[in-house]
């Protein structure tokens, strides 16, 4: 894929204008830090060139100046709340994080448990933090939060909270997921530092929606396909363009809040020091984009990828019609079709030929592979197969899976795990290949293509057992369903 977005400028243009916000606050900042620090594949996708650790990678070269508040909610302790991108309880995650910012020599100074109310749970994971010598603190439900503002900023609003000690002029306050309260614990504590004279400011980090590209960017619309399930909206911030007369974009949830916001700052400094909630943000990428094509077609094949997954997600029962619909309208005012995916045509055309599951490949260079179901393979695995002997250049009609591989893996999905599908799937396949690379050359060659497929697109006409999504998945394949199960099976 061409790239459109310069991750280098983005690194030096985004850490100083940080420098610059904790300057005009007199040297002590609360930046709350939204959507992902590890892994953001979303906006590696739709600003092509933006590296998955992009935003990581700019905070360290802060990381003398800089500490982190992970926030989580007690609430979503006490209902095992799961992070649906990784699978794991939030609380840990948030464990995940320490470690993880702990390996790249960031400073984690402590975690916030909000909503706290006495649970149970919350209290086990505080002593459990405590034994891995973390500090915690606690932040109390507020009654009639946040519009009671008077109550809000009182010694009974967030004067009841925990002062939470930090030590240097940049103060990060991440979270596992949304809903953690994360402003809040920022706003909690201006309102502790002002008590103790201590002038500090607040600001917002989050990349989308873009605040300086059009409203209806395909680089924004992808932001609303991939927030469908939240509600949220890109709107033109009304408080930006009567403050100053431009037009920026931002969305329903800020706009919504900010005369709230307003009057906790007001009544916290006296006067509030922004005028909109664009004013709040310090988010640079939109002046990183060295490519507006690039990343237009870029985003485009985003929201068609986030409409299949509504799709999908709504045969399987977990996605929402709203969503889909949301989505599809999205597609619409994008100017795209399913068929500007070029996967999908091309496994539809390959499943109609020959009346069974079909899957296609997009090669990072363009090229199209297919793939068929067989006696032996699965149409995903056998699309793999072939898209990296395409990559090693190994003849299609050259067998890289011995049957000394194959048969003793059939028997034992048979015979002994009670399969009644003797075809691999894509690990399967995966390992019997490596099995077979050990003797052939030409499967060593093939194996050894594995990381030139990163970034591929790949279509399949039915919905792919779940096995078959998490290979896919580990191998930075971008991966979409037709909405239709094989056969009669429902289940997995």
């Amino acid at each position: 894929m061409k790239e459109g977005f310069s991750s280098q400028q983005y690194l030096s243009t985004q850490s100083a204008h940080i420098r610059e916000r904790i300057e005009h606050f007199g040297g002590k900042l609360y930046l709350e830090f939204g959507g992902k620090l590890f892994d953001d594949y979303h906006a590696s996708r739709v600003l092509p060139g933006f590296k998955p650790d992009s935003k990581l990678q700019m905070l360290m070269q802060l990381a003398d100046q800089s500490e982190i508040i992970i926030v989580i909610s007690a609430k979503d302790i006490e209902k095992n709340k799961i992070r649906g991108d990784l699978g794991i309880t939030y609380d840990a995650d948030v464990l995940r994080l320490i470690g993880e910012f702990r390996d790249r020599g960031l400073f984690v100074g402590s975690v916030c448990i909000t909503q706290y109310a006495n649970q149970e749970s919350a209290d086990l994971f505080r002593r459990r933090l405590e034994q891995f010598g973390v500090k915690t603190y606690l932040h109390y439900p507020i009654k009639g939060y946040p519009n009671n503002v008077s109550l809000i900023v009182s010694e009974e609003g967030y004067g009841k909270n925990d002062y939470i000690e930090t030590s240097r002029p940049l103060v990060i306050v991440t979270a596992p997921g949304p809903g953690s309260g994360k402003m809040a614990t920022c706003l909690s504590q201006l309102y502790h530092e002002q008590k103790r004279g201590v002038n500090a400011g607040y600001a917002k980090f989050e990349t989308f929606p873009i605040w300086n590209l059009p409203l209806k960017h395909p680089v924004n619309l992808a932001y609303e396909a991939a927030t469908a399930d939240l509600d949220d909206v890109n709107m033109i911030d009304p408080f930006h363009l009567e403050a100053y007369g431009k037009i920026t974009v931002n969305y329903n949830r800020d706009i919504e809040i900010f005369p709230v916001l307003r009057s906790i700052f007001e009544r916290i400094y006296g006067e509030s020091p922004y005028k909109s909630p664009t004013d709040m943000g310090v988010n640079m990428a939109g002046y990183c984009i060295t490519d507006d094509e690039a990343c237009r077609e870029a985003s485009k094949q985003e929201i068609i990828r986030r409409y299949y997954t509504a799709l999908a997600g709504l045969a399987d029962g977990t996605r929402s019609e709203r969503e889909a619909d949301k989505i599809e309208f999205i597609m619409q005012q994008a100017g795209v079709q399913s068929s500007d995916r070029k996967v999908i045509p091309a496994a539809e055309a390959r499943a109609k030929d020959t009346g069974s599951p079909a899957t296609a490949f997009e090669l990072p260079d363009g090229r199209i592979v297919t793939g068929k179901t067989s006696a032996l393979l699965g149409a995903t695995a056998a699309a793999l197969l072939n898209s990296l002997k395409v990559l090693a250049g190994i003849p299609h009609e050259v067998h890289v899976i011995s049957a000394e591989a194959l048969e003793p893996l059939q028997k034992l999905k048979t015979a002994y795990l009670g399969s009644k599908n003797p075809r691999l799937h894509t690990d399967e396949a995966l390992i019997a290949l490596s099995i077979s690379s050990f003797y052939d050359e030409n499967a060593q060659k093939t194996l050894d293509a594995l990381p030139r497929l990163r970034g591929a697109q790949a279509h399949s006409s039915v919905m792919l057992a779940p096995v078959d999504i998490k290979t896919l998945k580990k191998l930075k394949v971008q991966l979409t369903c037709t909405p239709v199960f094989e056969g009669k099976s429902v289940f997995y």
